[in-house]
């Protein structure tokens, strides 16, 4: 019997991972012109205008917490790790950053178990080997010096884990959209400081690319969330890679971007990882 749900869900991931690729090629042709603390205190910005009418519609009660530590750790390291993100976006190849970004599964499980004492399957442990030595290949170290951007990719992948470690601890108490709405109160906030520090008004143009940053931005964040909605995660994670196989076309047709033979054998143990630490996620739904 054909599970239309899964298909559903996959495709909406598929578009996703795409818009999140246009967000990419969106930083990379700005990044030039303007800084990385600029572009995520733009981004964040826009985010939290967006959520006004959700606020005004639903009043303060819809934000009050007893969590409010959480929420200022979760955007004070998130909004680090979109820093690094972002920085990846503009300095490496579209297909290394976007590959990069899909190490955090492998950190996960090891800061669940130092913080919430989740334990590690032998599945998770391999996967996380095979993980880490498929960054080891990207970064390659023998060549005897290491690219920056890939090492604050891997920081932002830690990061992003982090983030996402701490949202899991608020799950039980805070709504989806109270959660959404202190990161991007907070990531404003936090992310106007540098910015301020190296700020240039933006042209017109310049306006523009950080208003459609924000707009694809918005756009990948409904349909993973809608996505989601259709299928377990543990079932969809795989075509989040999907976001690889985009950016690696679209650097070469319009970069004219070529990947080296270690990013290539890195990309295969990257996604290799990936797939089994879903594959482990699965089997432990169906028990």
């Amino acid at each position: 019997m054909i599970d239309n749900s899964l298909y559903k869900g996959a495709l909406l991931i598929l578009l996703a991972e795409l818009f999140l690729v246009f967000s990419g090629m969106v930083i990379k042709q700005i990044t030039g012109e303007l800084p990385t603390e600029l572009i995520v205190f733009m981004r964040n910005l826009f985010g939290l205008m967006l959520l006004m009418p959700w606020l005004l519609r639903n009043g303060r009660k819809a934000i009050r917490t007893s969590l409010l530590r959480f929420h200022f750790m979760r955007a004070a390291v998130g909004v680090t790790a979109m820093g690094c993100l972002y920085y990846s976006w503009g300095h490496l190849p579209l297909a290394q950053a976007a590959l990069l970004k899909q190490t955090a599964p492998f950190f996960m499980p090891l800061i669940a178990l130092y913080w919430l004492g989740e334990r590690i399957s032998w599945l998770s442990k391999l996967s996380i080997i095979v993980g880490f030595v498929g960054v080891y290949v990207v970064l390659n170290p023998h060549q005897g010096s290491l690219n920056l951007a890939v090492i604050i990719a891997v920081a932002g992948a830690m990061l992003g884990a982090l983030a996402k470690v701490t949202i899991r601890r608020m799950v039980g108490t805070e709504s989806p959209q109270r959660i959404v709405f202190y990161f991007a109160f907070f990531s404003a906030l936090l992310s106007a400081i540098p910015a301020l520090l190296v700020w240039q008004t933006p042209t017109t143009p310049q306006f523009g690319w950080l208003l459609l940053l924000a707009v694809t931005s918005t756009i990948a964040q409904l349909l993973l969330s809608k996505g989601y909605s259709y299928a377990p995660a543990g079932q969809l994670g795989p075509f989040t890679y999907g976001s690889v196989v985009f950016a690696a076309l679209f650097g070469w047709w319009i970069w004219a971007e070529s990947l080296g033979w270690n990013t290539w054998i890195g990309m295969v143990l990257i996604t290799l990882a990936g797939l089994m630490a879903m594959w482990k996620t699965r089997e432990g739904k169906r028990g």
